[in-house]
């Protein structure tokens, strides 16, 4: 049970991804001989065959490579990089008439051209089961329980002994994330207090740009880097212009996030006062840094996934994704391949969903074997307000600015409409202050309000950026979508109200901006965060995503130095405040209210999935959905894919395995509705029959061997559920029971048509164990 807190806490290092994705050959491309044009492309091989080593599998690679080159081209010269851990493959510079000579080898799975995806702003033999267990109870919905999964492998069953010897249960667990880099001497990775790195790590610290080997210790015991479209520096060797370093900030955060240390003392310049803690303190960090300047290439994604699991990490923790409208399929895309493969070797996969909503079906990192986390807000607010010089009324307002105005309301207030430019015919653009709209001369001296539409506006701090050069004191910027979000303006005096509220201020003359202030124990919360991808997955609507949600808006965390810093400070802050899927992370306070969404609707699992975390419930599951190999291998088959392909992604095929007729049907992937997930998600329900039957087990993991559960069906108007049996006896020797769900649709005509949300709720008088269901009529 050790395990189950860390899974919930690893959350924190979603990656509000989300990022964007772009592929193509173009990575790292040149031309070759005679002209062709190359790029980097990646061959992926599927599953280490048994009884390979590393170096046989590498000169297997060049041997594959040299057969689609030109004679006398040096192999070496095009390889990028080989991975020859966790699965088989390599990444090389082709042309693509090369690339297509290689799809057609025998042993071949996909090749694809190398995606560069953009960092998010702001895994024995093989014939063991491996066991996914997931669990409603770790999970839980303001409104009650709800799905989450939980996994122990024999690695981690070493780590746990290990750990029995510590005060806490996750000492030694080792974190690795794929990410930016780090920042080694922040306060979060010191490693007072901590015993000797765990004997089962293999990897290393890497050496490079104002990085060495000593710039880990036994908190942060590792770090690799990898050049994007470059060679792989993937030995202790340095490199100029590489480094693990963090240049960005993201990896810094989301890596304390999850396992920094207490730091006491910590805010952002005195906002959000008090001790940042990672989730899970006590374990240890290790670094993948697979992002540079250049975006962060699938081809290092893979390699820092078989790096890390061949270094012996516990859990992945991936903070990146490919943009919503450039999904890859399964076997092109670099993070469900790297994850499928780490689970299959017992290493949990924890990815964010994105940061594409409100939008729907924008969900990314949707395989069944990745932990799909969206965001939601927490109990604080950074409020900063706008006082009228009328009434000396204030209005509230939400921003980080560390104003200097006078708090006396004397500066005269004027909208962008008013102070458009006598060049400029659209009054629109005028009044959303869009840059080379407005007359200087009107804005000189004066706070300006402005609309601002996060789909189609030139963004909030170009915007503002512009005000401030015309000579604006202030803006106040009007945005009922984002204001849960609070934007960093430092030294400019800038605040963000409702609509509703600009209505109280159009006619005030003049005003002022107050500086920030930390709210806490603030209402509504938790709300899921407007930039937090939808489902349901245009890939896979047979599987509910995201799975769970966590809080991942204005979260603490460290980062690295910055060179602005508001007036008066001599330091830059060891901490920041950032947000999206990328931070999402525990909530651990659950006052029993409805989880909504940014508009205030009631949140529906497309939204939270599962609902929120709450790792608390998760040390007594009571029940969960076990996972193995063999269930993701089906999933592959009803998906799509053939025999010949999944035999070649698993490293050995359960006995009397097989696809089966329904492999190739057009309706295959209905069946996907049937793997042992803690949700249920059915579409299509109106066609043929309009009932669906679906089958779960679930095993008793409570400390009481003996337990009686009964069921309870909350379902809508129009849809008939049916559970049978409606109770589960388990002794001590029965540790496994399996249910039916049936859904019928012969009443929907009284129903829109649609999704239909509901949910199925075990319950022993103790445990509470909830599972979300989403059906398409």
């Amino acid at each position: 049970m050790w395990l189950l807190p860390l899974i919930c806490f690893v959350l924190a290092l979603l990656l509000a991804a989300g990022a964007s994705g772009g592929g193509g050959a173009a990575a790292g491309g040149g031309n070759g001989g005679g002209g062709e044009r190359r790029g980097v492309y990646v061959v992926y091989l599927g599953a280490v065959p048994p009884r390979t080593s590393p170096n046989i599998l590498q000169q297997t690679h060049l041997r594959l490579i040299g057969a689609v080159l030109k004679r006398g081209q040096p192999v070496e010269s095009v390889v990028v990089q080989q991975y020859k851990y966790a699965f088989s493959g390599f990444a090389a510079r082709l042309s693509a008439a090369e690339a297509a000579a290689l799809r057609r080898k025998p042993g071949v799975v996909s090749v694809f051209a190398d995606p560069v995806m953009g960092l998010p702003p702001a895994a024995d033999d093989g014939r063991r089961r491996r066991q996914d267990r997931r669990t409603t109870a770790a999970v839980d919905v303001k409104t009650g329980g709800s799905a989450r999964r939980r996994r122990r492998s024999p690695r981690a069953r070493a780590a746990a002994a290990s750990a029995s010897t510590s005060s806490s249960p996750t000492a030694d667990t080792i974190i690795g994330l794929l990410d930016s880099g780090v920042w080694p001497e922040s306060p979060s990775f010191d490693d007072a207090g901590f015993g000797p790195v765990p004997a089962r790590w293999k990897g290393v610290c890497m050496a490079g740009d104002d990085f060495n080997s000593s710039s880990c210790n036994r908190k942060l015991i590792g770090a690799r880097y990898y050049d994007v479209g470059g060679e792989a520096k993937r030995q202790s060797a340095r490199s100029s212009g590489s480094s693990p370093r963090d240049e960005a900030g993201h990896g810094t955060h989301t890596s304390s996030t999850a396992a920094g240390n207490a730091v006491t003392g910590a805010s952002y310049y005195g906002l959000a006062a008090g001790t940042a803690k990672g989730g899970s303190a006590s374990s240890r960090v290790a670094m993948y840094r697979v992002c540079s300047g250049e975006g962060c290439a699938g081809s290092a994604i893979l390699a820092g996934f078989d790096d890390a699991v061949a270094d012996g990490v516990d859990v992945i923790s991936v903070s990146l994704g490919a943009s919503p409208y450039f999904r890859p399929d399964f076997s092109d895309d670099p993070i469900a391949i790297g994850s499928f493969h780490a689970v299959a070797k017992g290493i949990m996969v924890v990815c964010s969903a994105g940061n594409a909503g409100p939008d729907a079906a924008t969900v990314v990192n949707a395989a069944p074997w990745i932990l799909t986390v969206a965001a939601s807000t927490i109990d604080r607010y950074f409020q900063s307000d706008v006082v009228l010089g009328g009434n000396n009324t204030a209005v509230k307002g939400g921003a980080i600015n560390f104003s200097n105005l006078n708090k006396s309301p004397k500066y005269p207030l004027i909208t962008g409409e008013s102070a458009k430019s006598s060049s400029v015919s659209d009054t629109e653009s005028a009044s959303h202050c869009e840059p080379g709209t407005l007359d200087a001369s009107k804005i000189k001296g004066k706070i300006v309000l402005c609309h601002h539409s996060r789909n189609s506006d030139t963004p909030k701090t170009e915007k503002v950026g512009e005000l401030k050069s015309a000579g604006a004191v202030g803006a106040v910027l009007v945005d009922d979508l984002e204001k849960a979000v609070a934007t960093a303006y430092i030294d400019f005096p800038v605040t963000e109200i409702t609509s509703a509220a600009a209505a109280d201020i159009h006619n005030e003359p003049v005003a002022t901006i107050t500086p920030t202030i930390t709210v806490t124990e603030y209402k509504p919360a938790p709300v899921v965060a407007y930039f937090s991808s939808r489902g349901p997955s245009p890939q896979t609507p047979n599987i509910l995503k995201p799975d769970v949600a966590a809080p991942g808006v204005n979260i603490l965390a460290s980062w690295i130095p910055t060179s602005t810093l508001p007036a008066g400070e001599e330091k830059p802050s060891q901490f920041n405040l950032v947000s999206g899927t990328s931070m999402a992370c525990p909530h651990l306070n659950n006052d029993g209210a409805a989880v909504t969404t940014d508009s205030g609707s009631p949140a529906t699992p497309y939204d939270h999935g599962a609902g929120q975390v709450n790792p608390a419930a998760a040390l007594d599951a009571g029940l969960v959905y076990e996972l193995g190999e063999e269930d993701y291998l089906q999933f592959l088959c009803d998906y799509g894919y053939d025999a010949s392909q999944i035999k070649l992604v698993a490293a050995s095929l359960p006995g009397g395995f097989s696809c089966g007729a329904g492999g190739n049907a057009s309706d295959s992937k209905d069946l996907i509705s049937g793997l042992n997930y803690p949700s249920i998600a059915v579409t299509g329900l109106g066609k043929a029959s309009g009932t669906r039957t679906v089958s779960r087990v679930v095993t008793n993991v409570g400390a009481q061997q003996e337990a009686t559960y009964t069921v309870a069906v909350a379902a809508p108007a129009g849809l008939d559920v049916k559970v049978v049996p409606g109770k589960l006896e388990f002794t001590k020797s029965v540790k496994k029971l399996g249910f039916q769900v049936s859904f019928s649709g012969k009443n929907a005509a009284a129903a829109a048509k649609g999704d239909l949300f509901g949910s199925i709720t075990w319950s022993d008088g103790k445990h509470t164990v909830r599972s979300p269901f989403v059906v398409t009529i």
